[in-house]
């Protein structure tokens, strides 16, 4: 089996963390105004060196700064592009094993022309980079987080009476990100993508019909999009796409398999790998992996982090070896299914947990590849 010297890695992950206690206290101070954004800051610091610690004590490869610096996964860093605000909330319905989860995320609206007017992920990637040895992974939203859940309603008319306009400004907008990313070291970048899972669920696609979208289009749209937004990286930076069907206090929003994306997901969409949700039937099976081409690595979301039932290493290497039926072993990774904190709140997983997950990520993609 190949030593995978390039990311995805066999053991991976897809990049938040509960955040510690300590964070969330300062992150109120904040809020309140008792202490300064700088002392915040500090703060940050302290818990990214100790989580990082975590990562490298563990065995990972690819590090991650835990999105301790957030709030939301996406809103944070789409809130920064110029022409992009917030405003009130849609609730949904989260469902979990107790039952549903109520939520109103804040939700993004084009007001004005997309432009990228300052770095965004820079300070906090350079501060990643120096405290690793290993390889730094920033983590961002997908593109189509601009798009799918308020669609054309959300996009001004005046500022886009075209939505290829906007489509155009928006890959624009990050592409200058990426490219600010890359001049600073850079090679690992992950993009954090809800809505072409949930084009997987019957209900989201209907209720994509009702906002004028059509949900046999919309994948291709998503990939041309994402394809402009990734297309100055450099040939050595490593792109993958992370799908989610929601992920807030252990609850979720989507449901059903990769197959209504899936020829499009890995065939026009020009990323290196795939994280993929597979820690329960409401992923569906592996059958839509039938489609994945032999250069694209597939990382397997079989650990759940939603749960503190620990999955023993024996059932996460049948599952592997019933995806291996329909794409070589050598094109499959191993990571838990989801991050273990999307937003601040952080599922409900113990801290212990959490780690004895991670430890069965690495020690089963030991047995299996040979290596993490």
């Amino acid at each position: 089996m190949s030593v995978r010297n390039r990311p995805p890695f066999r053991a991976d992950h897809v990049g938040s963390f509960l955040r510690p206690p300590a964070l969330l206290e300062a992150r109120d101070k904040c809020k309140a105004g008792t202490i300064s954004v700088a002392a915040l800051r500090e703060v940050e610091d302290t818990a990214i060196r100790d989580v990082v610690r975590m990562q490298e004590d563990l065995g990972f490869e690819g590090i991650t700064d835990g999105e301790f610096r957030r709030t939301y996964f996406h809103i944070d860093f789409l809130e920064q592009l110029a022409g992009v605000e917030t405003k009130g909330g849609i609730s949904v319905a989260f469902h979990s094993a107790a039952g549903n989860v109520d939520f109103a995320p804040p939700v993004m609206h084009v007001t004005g022309p997309v432009r990228h007017v300052k770095p965004i992920q820079l300070a906090d990637f350079k501060f990643l980079q120096s405290v690793t040895k290993h390889m730094p992974k920033v983590t961002i939203p997908s593109p189509t987080m601009l798009h799918f859940r308020g669609g054309r309603e959300a996009i001004s008319r005046e500022a886009y009476p075209d939505m290829e306009m906007f489509f155009a400004d928006v890959a624009t907008a990050y592409r200058a990100e990426i490219r600010s990313l890359a001049d600073a070291g850079c090679r690992y970048l992950q993009l954090d993508d809800t809505n072409l899972a949930y084009l997987c669920d019957p209900k989201m696609r209907e209720g994509a019909r009702k906002r004028g979208d059509d949900p046999d289009e919309l994948p291709r749209r998503y990939a041309r999009l994402i394809n402009a937004a990734i297309a100055d990286r450099p040939a050595d930076m490593a792109v993958c796409i992370h799908l989610c069907r929601g992920n807030f206090k252990s609850a979720w929003v989507a449901e059903g398999g990769y197959e209504p994306v899936a020829e499009v997901l890995f065939n026009e969409l020009a990323v290196d790998g795939y994280f993929l949700e597979y820690d329960d039937p409401r992923s569906g099976d592996f059958a839509p992996l039938r489609f994945v081409p032999k250069e694209k690595i597939v990382v397997l979301g079989l650990v759940t982090t939603k749960l503190d039932t620990l999955e023993t290493d024996d059932a996460l290497k049948r599952k592997i070896a019933e995806a291996a039926q329909l794409i070589p072993l050598d094109q499959l990774c191993l990571s838990p299914q989801c991050g273990f904190s999307s937003t601040v709140h952080g599922n409900a997983i113990a801290r212990e947990a959490q780690s004895a997950k991670l430890r069965l990520v690495v020690d089963t993609a030991k047995d299996v590849w040979g290596t993490a």
